[in-house]
């Protein structure tokens, strides 16, 4: 490692680029189990924030995985070596002024505390969207909880693997009592008045 010289003080400043998109960037990190409604909120919020006129990017868990991330499993080591790309991930767009949106189950306060880490605690929102295991299995989308149940699937959360809700979340919001509609609006708000204020202070 000893050959590798960082050239962070060379390039352009997040704020010039922040400046060049009219818009401060910050990272939502959306976290719920699978089938909690994560990646339809996360369509939402990045659909309304570009009808808005802002540069987003959505991360997405599954997407990663057949990239980035493709060669990594469920094991609790791999899990969090997931973590850790996509945050550095997150961390590369944030950096260009861009409003991350990531979709990740993040299950553990380890791993969230390392991609809070690594993208930096006033950049990182994280956004608990809460909804029962019991609810989320109704939905199954994509039938992984059935497989899990059989024992087709190891390690996976909710089932043999921990959830760990978080403690303090930025947002918050029950997909099970609450229409998508109105989750949505909620994480809006709260994100426009994070940007607004991140914006204000720029100036000050």
């Amino acid at each position: 490692m000893n050959n590798i010289h960082p050239i962070f003080d060379k390039i352009l400043l997040r704020k010039d680029k922040e400046k060049l998109l009219k818009q401060k960037a910050i990272v939502l990190w959306m976290v719920g189990l699978s089938g909690s409604g994560k990646s339809t909120l996360a369509k939402a919020v990045e659909q309304a924030l570009h009808e808005e006129g802002c540069i987003t990017q959505l991360l997405d868990g599954d997407n990663l995985r057949t990239g980035i991330n493709n060669n990594l499993g469920f094991s609790e080591a791999d899990r969090i070596e997931n973590i850790r790309r996509s945050a550095e991930t997150a961390k590369l767009f944030l950096n260009c002024g861009i409003i991350t949106i990531c979709s990740f189950i993040s299950p553990t306060e380890q791993i969230r505390n390392l991609a809070k880490q690594i993208i930096g605690e006033e950049d990182f929102y994280e956004v608990y969207i809460e909804c029962p295991i019991e609810e989320c299995e109704k939905r199954d989308v994509k039938g992984l909880y059935k497989k899990a149940r059989a024992g087709e699937i190891q390690n996976f959360t909710g089932i043999d693997a921990p959830f760990e809700p978080p403690i303090n979340p930025a947002i918050h919001v029950n997909t099970a009592n609450e229409e998508m509609q109105k989750c949505k609006q909620k994480i809006l708000m709260a994100t426009y008045k994070k940007v607004k204020s991140l914006a204000n202070n720029s100036k000050s």
